[in-house]
């Protein structure tokens, strides 16, 4: 019975595994850069979970979260993906529907459910304002209000054409400016704190 199970266990975790390759596969053919972004949110959000107490298991589905965030993306067409513009009402309309889109696409797999409604949240705002199901403070999942701060963080401090990228220090204090209204002052104090912690690191390496 326990070589059943831990058979079962293998296959599962295997197959769970191709899925995951699958779906980064198609990210990386739609954005070959995204890979190194959502690597660098991966890091820091696991960074940020340790720092507020996760568990393996809760960090491992933040670490597959971080991975798959923006996999509703697929959906989302080019021109509007790519508008170096601001984007109308019709185009904020589509973009809005990422999130639901790559939780629909993420629990197709058992294996991914959890990491499904992690991604689903992760565009809702500390103060309620977010989407797509208006949630606030802690009735947001606690990695996805981790995944926002760190989202931001990262892109915010890459190159893009329709914005100034900010410096790290920069970006953090944008970070502490919107903590309590858009993101969870905790989770910023602690993204905070393992950025400091690594650029220390760095510095002593």
């Amino acid at each position: 019975h326990l070589a059943d199970e831990r058979l079962y266990a293998h296959k599962r975790s295997r197959r769970s595994s191709e899925t995951m390759d699958a779906l980064l596969e198609a990210l990386s053919l739609r954005e070959p850069g995204l890979p190194f972004h959502l690597d660098s949110v991966a890091a820091l959000a696991v960074a940020t979970g340790e720092l507020l107490g996760l568990d393996a298991v809760a960090l491992d589905e933040l670490t597959r979260a971080a991975q798959l965030h923006d996999l509703g993306k697929l959906a989302v067409p080019d021109e509007i993906l790519h508008k170096e513009g601001p984007l109308d009402d019709r185009e904020w309309a589509f973009v809005r529907q990422h999130t639901l889109v790559g939780e629909r696409i993420l629990r197709a797999s058992p294996d991914l459910r959890g990491v499904a409604a992690i991604v689903r949240s992760t565009h809702e705002r500390w103060d309620g304002t977010g989407y797509p199901d208006g949630l606030a403070g802690d009735e947001i999942p606690l990695e996805s209000r981790i995944l926002s701060a760190c989202d931001t963080l990262t892109a915010t401090t890459s190159p893009r054409p329709y914005r100034e990228q900010l410096t790290e220090e920069q970006a953090l204090a944008e970070l502490e400016r919107h903590a309590g209204t858009q993101f969870d002052p905790a989770v910023v104090a602690a993204v905070v704190q393992a950025v400091r912690a690594r650029v220390a690191a760095e510095r002593t390496a």
